[in-house]
Order: C-alpha cells, then structure tokens, then sequence
C-alpha cells in the first residue's frame, strides 16, 4: 500500500511517498480504508521533530482519521464496512489501524473531511472546559486563536454547554468565521488598547474562563482580564516564544493558569476521554456542533498540507484528501 513518510525528521523534504506492508489488525484492532486526514499544528510539529515527544522512525504522519472499516481483528464488534472516525497513528496512508474502543460511526449527517476534523480538536475543548476550567453555563468565555481548529471547536462546544463567548482573532475574515460558529461578539488582537476593547465587549459580565492555544502576546493582559477565581486555560503555542507570567497576579486575582494536555489526558484518564467522545459523537449527530473544514488538499500535495497546519493562518482544519 502506499504511504507518506521519512527515514529522519530534518524537513519536510524528507517525507516521500513509498510502499509499506498492508497492516494486518490484532485483537480488539480494525483497519481502516482512509478517505481523509485532519491535520493539526502538532502533526506538523512531530513530522518536523520538534514536538516534545519524539516518533518513532520511519515516520508516518497523520493522526485523526475517516474512512470504512475493511478488516477487523477479534472482539472488535464493529461490522465491516462501517464509516468511522479515529484517532490513529500512520494516516498518512491507504489504512491506518486503529483500536476499535477509539473508533466512533459517523453521523449520517457529517462527511468524511468533516468526521476528519472532528476528534482531537473537540476532545480538547471539551476536556479543557469542562474537566480543566468547569466551565457553568451563563459564565463568560474568551477564545484566543478563535478561528483555528481547536480555537473554533471550542467556540461550539463552550455554546454547547450554554456559555457566553467572547472570540478573539487578528483580521476582520477571522472574526466573522469566529461569529459564525456561534460566538456572542468578537474582537481583535491588536495588543494596544486592547483590555479596554475587551471591557467594553465583556458590557459588565465577569470574565470567567479564557481558552488560550495561542499563548502570544495576549497572555498576561487576557490573564490580567480575568475576574476573581478566572481560570486561564492553557492548550498550546503558535503564537511563538513561550510567554512568562509573574506569579503575584495568580495571588491578586485568585486565579488559576492550568495546562490542558489532551494526550496525557487520553493515557491517564481513558474511560474520562472515551465518555468525552461519546458525548461529542451525541453532540455531533444531533447537530449542536459542526466541524469546520479547512483547505482540503489532495494526496500529492502532502507537503503543502503540513505546512499549512503549521502556518495556524487558515481557517478550520487542513484536511488530505485519501488515495481512493
């Protein structure tokens, strides 16, 4: 079959298309024709070697897929031919195999790029908000970064447990992709004056709760923004250099900063994380919540995807498109 991958992780120019043995499923494993890859920021992180978990070598990228079931191995319960979406390692590929437990159908209403957008960015934000931060409906949420894949995700599932939310995003198309995912307002990026444009949005509400993938230049003033007992959510870094933030403000504002590890998340807590994506999957069917999906590239321009996903400039999530 044929795969993407690399013997070294110095570029992307590494990657190549080669063939590799069909992967046959074990117990309680399905394979899985994919139709379509989501790509994060992550995924490109590890594919370039920089992510703080290093892959093992040769390297197959991709990590959240769709497509059909063709093979199972023992005790699965799924029958063939059924459209899932995963997480799984190796997506960049004809088949993937994945667990079956970490396999969900798709809703009937939702296409395969969807489905491939889906799993990761929502189980983040859902796990961040309501596990993390404990978000109550009627609280105020900011999202930084609102109209990325994970930043858009958690716009829907913060409407989804009856939050208001406030999206931040640096242009004008951003923040009225930002609106249309169900945001109550919008705002810029701009750093100068930018706490009185978010008073002015908050119009009297505390600020409860910010959801922060960015951690740029928004980091201590968003957290100097939070009411007593906020909570700053910390998802990730594309906004560049790690940020520092002096400890006395957590103190003065009764504040928490609290990491979000989905990963960690899904290997220490996996009946939490497996609930999570059943609620999700509900969520999904019964269209409280829509994936956005970003450029859909096509397989050979693997490369280009990659780059985009790390860019974060797109709207939604990147998507390959399948060999079949």
């Amino acid at each position: 079959m044929k795969a993407i991958a690399a013997a070294r992780l110095d570029s992307l120019a590494d990657y190549a298309e080669v063939e590799v043995p069909l992967p046959e499923p074990g117990p309680g494993q399905v394979r899985i024709r994919v139709r379509a890859v989501g790509i994060g920021y992550v995924d490109a992180l590890v594919a370039l070697g920089r992510y703080q978990v290093k892959p093992p070598l040769p390297h197959i990228p991709g990590s959240e897929i769709a497509g059909i079931i063709e093979a199972a191995g023992e005790g699965t319960g799924i029958p063939l031919g059924t459209r899932v979406m995963a997480m799984a390692a190796h997506g960049f590929a004809d088949y993937a195999l994945a667990p079956a437990a970490a396999c969900r159908t798709i809703p009937l209403n939702t296409s395969f790029e969807q489905a491939a957008a889906f799993p990761l960015n929502y189980l983040t934000a859902l796990h961040g908000l309501a596990d993390r931060a404990h978000l109550q409906p009627g609280e105020t949420l900011l999202v930084l970064g609102a109209a990325g894949g994970v930043g858009s995700a958690a716009i829907q599932v913060a409407k989804a447990m009856g939050a208001h939310v406030i999206a931040a995003a640096s242009t004008a198309e951003k923040r009225a992709f930002a609106a249309a995912q169900g945001a109550d307002s919008v705002i810029d990026t701009d750093p100068a004056g930018w706490r009185d444009r978010l008073k002015v949005a908050l119009s009297g509400k505390p600020l409860a709760v910010i959801f922060d993938p960015v951690c740029g230049p928004l980091f201590e003033p968003a957290f100097r923004s939070l009411a007593w007992g906020g909570r700053h959510l910390v998802v990730g870094f594309v906004g560049g250099p790690i940020p520092a933030l002096p400890s006395n403000l957590t103190l003065m504002k009764g504040a928490g900063l609290i990491g979000v590890d989905v990963r960690q998340f899904q290997l220490l807590e996996p009946a939490a994380a497996a609930a999570h994506l059943d609620t999700l999957t509900d969520w999904l069917a019964d269209r409280h919540l829509a994936p956005v999906v970003g450029t859909i590239f096509a397989w050979a321009d693997f490369a280009e995807a990659l780059v985009a996903a790390f860019s974060g400039k797109g709207l939604g999530k990147p998507i390959l498109a399948g060999t079949a």
